[in-house]
């Protein structure tokens, strides 16, 4: 019997054991995961920025307006730019239907035809008629030249054919002035038809010269280089609102996109109001957006709003200012209304060990930092020198040291 219980408390001891034993490796293998899983960072050597960072989003400082013309009406769109594609000077943007303007030219081409060939049929007539009055005239001024010769002989003739040649050259007198009279009447007919003719030409050649214009609007041009960014079409409805596209009728003078210059993009950005004394125009700026996260920007402030805006988003509402920066270089992909950041560079440290924030701790009002070791991560205090929006710069670390991003004293 007591080798019995002796075998059983045996057995019981070593299930003991090894219970304990997988205990013991599960607990270590769940700290060495918890090491594992801690995410970290190298410390870094260089210059350090001490910025002021501020969200906002790309602006053109110049752009223009494409309007439809303003004297055509029922206008419907056949062909688009792409929006936000970028267009070249002199490059068409918007197309409308040009058929019924097409026929309209076509009308008003015939009309003027028809107009200036009634003033070339006046013109001729006019100058027939004054052809033959020139010849009636000279027929006339012949008698009369005749008719003074034969008075002329009335010394040598009877008295009676004395008598009648002074009655012939009266008469051929008056001929000659009957005549003159009816040249001018002639003229001033042959004038008032071809003015009259002249006016109806000019006013057709009006109408076929407004018509070609109206023609060429149809196609609106890029007067520069840009990007096209299409207006809200809100003629179905404020529930149904869109931007332009093709097979929309369009209202005459209505804006149908805007033009923006890239060569003025700015980056428009919201700066707190405790952080504006540390700041002015002039100041060196980094800008990021958000769709090229691995290229930096490097500009100047331009300029700062004198006054403040309330934000009603966040309660309570906030003050901000309006800083813009320009950019020193273009990307040819950056577009207006792209989002982004600016930090604006207050100072600078030209040699100095920064981390990221995320791995700078506080322990009991001393800063503090979880550098690796070979047995695991051990708190190192270390000094603040300066402080952005996702790093800082400390003293009391080398370059290369790992950091722990995440307390490892929560993961035990």
């Amino acid at each position: 019997m007591k080798k019995a219980r002796s075998k059983a408390v045996l057995r019981i001891a070593a299930g003991v054991l090894v219970v304990a034993a997988c205990a013991l490796g599960i607990l270590r293998g769940r700290q060495t995961r918890a090491k594992a899983d801690i995410p970290t960072a190298q410390a870094k050597r260089g210059e350090f920025l001490v910025t002021v960072h501020c969200r906002g989003n790309l602006v053109a400082t110049e752009s223009i307006q494409l309007s439809a013309p303003v004297d055509v009406q029922d206008l419907q769109i056949v062909w688009l730019a792409p929006n936000g594609s970028e267009v070249k000077a002199g490059q068409v943007v918007v197309r409308f239907d040009p058929s019924r303007s097409e026929q309209e030219l076509r009308e008003k081409k015939v009309a003027l035809a028809q107009a200036q060939a009634s003033l070339d049929q006046a013109v001729a007539d006019a100058r027939i008629t004054s052809d033959q009055d020139e010849l009636d005239l000279a027929s006339a001024e012949l008698d009369r030249d005749k008719a003074r010769l034969e008075a002329s002989k009335k010394s040598i003739v009877s008295a009676m054919e004395g008598e009648k040649s002074a009655i012939d050259l009266g008469l051929a007198e008056q001929k000659v002035k009957l005549q003159q009279a009816t040249m001018q009447l002639h003229k001033a007919s042959a004038d008032a038809k071809i003015a009259s003719q002249e006016r109806l030409r000019d006013a057709a050649k009006a109408e076929y010269d407004r018509a070609e214009r109206r023609l060429a609007q149809l196609n609106l041009v890029s007067p520069h280089d840009g990007v096209v960014e299409y207006r809200t079409n809100r003629t179905a409805g404020w529930t149904n609102a869109q931007p332009f596209k093709v097979g929309d009728h369009v209202s005459a003078g209505v804006t149908i996109a805007e033009l923006s210059e890239l060569s003025s993009l700015e980056m428009e950005s919201k700066v707190d109001e405790v952080d504006r004394g540390r700041i002015a125009a002039g100041d060196d700026v980094v800008v990021h957006v958000d769709a090229f996260p691995e290229k930096n920007f490097p500009g100047k402030m331009a300029s700062i709003s004198p006054l403040t805006e309330q934000d009603f988003v966040e309660w309570p509402p906030t003050r901000t200012f309006r800083a813009f920066s320009v950019l020193n270089q273009r990307e040819p992909g950056l577009r207006p209304g792209m989002n982004g950041s600016a930090d604006i560079i207050q100072s600078r440290l030209a040699d100095a060990i920064h981390i990221p924030l995320k791995a700078l701790f506080t322990d009991r009002g001393q800063a503090v930092v979880y550098l690796k070791a070979s047995d695991g991560y051990k708190r190192e205090p270390v000094r603040l020198l300066a402080r952005n929006s996702d790093e800082v710069a400390v003293s009391g670390l080398k370059t290369g040291d790992t950091v722990a991003l995440t307390n490892p004293e929560l993961n035990r």
